[in-house]
């Protein structure tokens, strides 16, 4: 017991050192854990690292930074400063109030639009330049206020007419023009939709009843000449399927005359060889009876040379002598 009473003290001793040590391990720790953190960067594949402070050669000439475009990159402590520049799409709403189109018709304009930094140099080396260590917000104002001077300018080049009913050929006529002023600024844009126009003056709206009157006319034009089409083949059809009809009917009065005059040239022939028969039966009998006739006539001359023309011969003869 009065040993364990001794030990106590170096027991202390031994784990207030013992802590002592795990407390330094750990202070250690954090420092080299700090220490790595602040040497190796990461940066993610939506971003770029911009280390600054050692001068090194980019496209030809010094610039005091470089760029890191994902991946691992090592900052040297104390003489390099690491900043962070996001990437990602920037939704912007543009609007524009009175801009003068071409005729001088003031216009309402409401468009949504993406943009981001570019991702790529020179156009990379500009948005450093201009935003490096400016906050989100204000990058988008600034595009904003691009895009804004961008729709008035081309606004101005077309007609209200243009601008409402060709949205699509409006947008595409603005990112051309907005592409360049965009890129000094080492922007990029991504989309760009207009969603609506308007205007105070009620010019649309009478432009869009009258287009609508016009459609309204054209379709009941459409519908008119659709009904006499239709109304013209149905008697076009009618008259071919009277036409069938008759043809037909024809065709049946045909094959009776042809089977009649068959027929009465059938009779003909028949009542012709009836009567031929008659004719040469009577002819047959009419030959027959002058040929009878023709031998009493030689009947009656031998009779009449015998009985007269003898007698009276002889007698004659005899009363010669």
């Amino acid at each position: 017991m009065t040993l364990s009473l001794a030990l106590l003290p170096i027991l202390a001793d031994t784990a207030g050192a013992i802590g002592g040590i795990v407390f330094v391990l750990f202070i250690f720790g954090i420092v080299v854990a700090a220490t790595i953190k602040n040497i190796i960067c990461l940066c993610g594949p939506n971003e770029v690292l911009v280390l600054s402070g050692r001068k090194r050669t980019l496209n030809g000439r010094d610039v005091g930074y470089r760029i890191i475009k994902g991946g691992v990159a090592y900052r040297v402590p104390l003489f390099e400063v690491v900043d962070r520049m996001d990437l990602t799409n920037m939704p912007i709403e543009v609007e524009v109030k009175g801009a003068y189109s071409k005729g001088g018709i003031p216009l309402n304009v409401q468009g949504v639009a993406n943009v981001k930094i570019a991702g790529e140099s020179p156009a990379l080396d500009n948005a450093l330049q201009r935003f490096l260590g400016k906050p989100r917000q204000k990058i988008m104002q600034i595009a904003k206020e691009t895009l804004e001077g961008n729709l008035r300018g081309v606004l101005a080049t077309l007609t209200p007419e243009e601008v409402n009913g060709e949205k699509e050929k409006f947008s595409i006529e603005l990112q051309k023009e907005a592409e360049e002023g965009l890129h000094k600024l080492g922007l990029t844009l991504d989309t760009l939709k207009i969603q609506n126009v308007s205007d105070d003056s009620g010019y649309l709206n009478s432009t869009g009843r009258k287009q609508s009157a016009e459609i309204v006319k054209n379709a009941r034009i459409a519908e008119a000449t659709n009904k006499a089409q239709s109304l013209i083949q149905a008697a076009r059809n009618k008259q071919e399927a009277e036409l069938a009809r008759l043809e037909a009917e024809l065709s049946v009065a045909r094959a009776e005359s042809e089977r009649r005059t068959r027929n009465a040239e059938t009779m003909q022939q028949a009542l012709v060889a009836e009567q031929q028969g008659q004719v040469a039966a009577l002819v047959a009998r009419a030959t027959a009876e002058l040929k009878l006739q023709e031998a009493r006539v030689e009947q009656m001359k031998n009779k009449l040379a015998a009985e007269v023309v003898a007698p009276a011969t002889a007698q004659c003869e005899a009363d010669m002598q």
